[in-house]
């Protein structure tokens, strides 16, 4: 699955990522967080999230590595996580750039791949269920940057 969109955030870029590259904070907008962990700082944490898809919900165990980093301009993550019976591996990237009266320009992209038996049952589900929580994560991403 492919997911991509932009957001205006009227912060300037040093705060906006700032916060994109802090789990800390990062995590304070994903949804179904149950855990985070910082493994390597600046580098690698990982996260316990469950997540819903119709009748099924499955708890994931994630790793994430920040790779490319490029303050405060590029951002690339990978991801791998599992669950029972599923895994899932993705990346994302973020580039940061400068927008009207000192807005930033979030131009943001993910490519996920779902296996197993949550991909089987709920594959209809998946991309639009993803796509809201998307959506949900980056509004609240621009309002605590902004307030």
């Amino acid at each position: 699955m492919n997911f991509k969109g932009t957001v205006t955030i009227n912060a300037p870029r040093d705060k906006v990522w700032a916060f994109l590259t802090d789990p800390t904070q990062l995590t304070e907008c994903a949804p179904g967080l149950e855990k985070l962990d910082v493994i390597v700082p600046n580098e690698k944490f990982r996260a316990v999230a469950s997540a819903g898809f119709g009748a099924i919900k499955a708890t994931f165990v994630t790793d994430a590595t920040w790779m490319d980093l490029d303050p405060p301009n590029r951002a690339r993550m990978k991801i791998h996580g599992t669950a029972p019976g599923s895994s899932v591996d993705g990346t994302s990237e973020m580039v940061l750039s400068d927008g009207a009266n000192g807005s930033t320009v979030l131009n943001w992209s993910s490519d996920i791949t779902v296996v197993g038996t949550i991909a089987s049952l709920a594959a209809r589900l998946m991309g639009v269920v993803t796509q809201k929580l998307t959506d949900a994560f980056f509004e609240c991403v621009r309002k605590k940057i902004e307030h």
